[in-house]
């Protein structure tokens, strides 16, 4: 049982007395260039304290928010010692696909990034290479990082306890399902 004991050992962890603080590091450094979703911790976060979820919300959000201010500084003032480390991590098309929502949608795309799956972080560098205006930049990292992490928290805080004994049924097979899913990703996405 590969991912029950998986699922037990993130929802300790997001139960933890010290949970809001690895959430505030994860949060800001995910917003740079850590590679883990700052949602993967909310959302258990939320389910193991539901009543804390709007809490949770908030801090991710506004962690994140700095942590965006800090890459898009990183963007704005180092960008070419950035572009290197950009290629080498495998998310050159990505930053470029970056530039061109940039090009298109401005504002908007900081909104979609900070709500999307996408790599915020590509999107905070992009925005200061591109030398967006900081105001509407924080503006709209605020509106897509807090309507991401709110939906994400209280969806979680509503349904994850409902939910919690069908995943528990279930989770070896979602598990495995998830690893099957991510490694056809990786196949067409890379071949």
């Amino acid at each position: 049982m590969i991912f029950a004991g998986l699922y037990n050992k993130v929802m300790q962890w997001a139960a933890h007395p010290h949970a809001e603080r690895y959430l505030i590091a994860v949060s800001v450094f995910e917003s740079i260039f850590f590679p883990i979703p700052t949602a993967l911790m909310v959302a258990p976060m939320a389910v193991a304290k539901p009543h804390r979820a709007v809490r949770i919300a908030l801090i991710a959000t506004t962690m994140s928010v700095l942590g965006g201010i800090f890459g898009y500084y990183l963007g704005y003032f180092a960008i070419n010692l950035v572009e290197p480390i950009i290629q080498d991590v495998g998310y050159w098309e990505k930053y470029l696909t970056a530039q061109q929502w940039f090009a298109e949608w401005g504002f908007w795309a900081v909104v979609i990034a900070g709500f999307s799956p996408i790599p915020f972080k590509l999107f905070t560098l992009t925005a200061g290479a591109l030398s967006m205006a900081l105001l509407p930049f924080i503006l709209a990292a605020i509106v897509g990082r807090a309507a991401h992490f709110f939906l994400v928290a209280l969806l979680m805080a509503w349904a994850g306890p409902k939910l919690e004994a069908v995943v528990l049924k279930y989770i070896e097979w979602l598990g495995w399902a998830t690893v099957l899913a991510v490694a056809v990703f990786i196949y067409f996405h890379y071949t």
